[in-house]
């Protein structure tokens, strides 16, 4: 009994530990920033945004290696080098580029892809490390 309450402890932590919560989600991870741009080919249709972030939303929650993320659209902006283009855009840490990587390749990411791409048109990627 002693070992089957062991080893469910640690199945728990280790889910706990990849698995997103409202504590862990709280935290920006400045080991690996994952920074997406997309552009909707009907951006003011309500009901293609509502089901864009629905969808995201799902994947996200449901992502075992997303440490935190931001998603956001553009504000009016307010000098000319602000680029407000793009309909949403999506910011997501990771704790190593060995998670990000892992985070390519799940099975919900894959799902949000296939569900969402019919809605975009464009979609472009930053990835970025730490430089300190």
């Amino acid at each position: 009994m002693k070992k089957l309450l062991i080893i469910a402890i640690v199945l728990i932590s280790s889910v706990k530990s990849y698995g997103q919560t409202k504590e862990n989600m709280k935290e920006f991870d400045s080991n690996f920033a994952h920074t997406v741009y997309f552009w909707l080919e009907n951006p003011d249709k309500e009901e293609d945004r509502k089901a864009f972030i629905a969808s995201l939303r799902k994947f996200l929650n449901a992502s075992k290696y997303a440490k935190t993320s931001f998603i956001g659209y553009p504000p009016k902006a307010s000098r000319d080098v602000v680029d407000g283009s793009f309909t949403f855009s999506l910011i997501v840490s990771f704790a190593s580029a060995e998670a990000q990587q892992n985070y390519q390749d799940e099975d919900v990411h894959l799902k949000f892809i296939e569900e969402s791409s019919k809605l975009w048109t464009k979609v472009i990627v930053y990835d970025s490390v730490s430089a300190e």
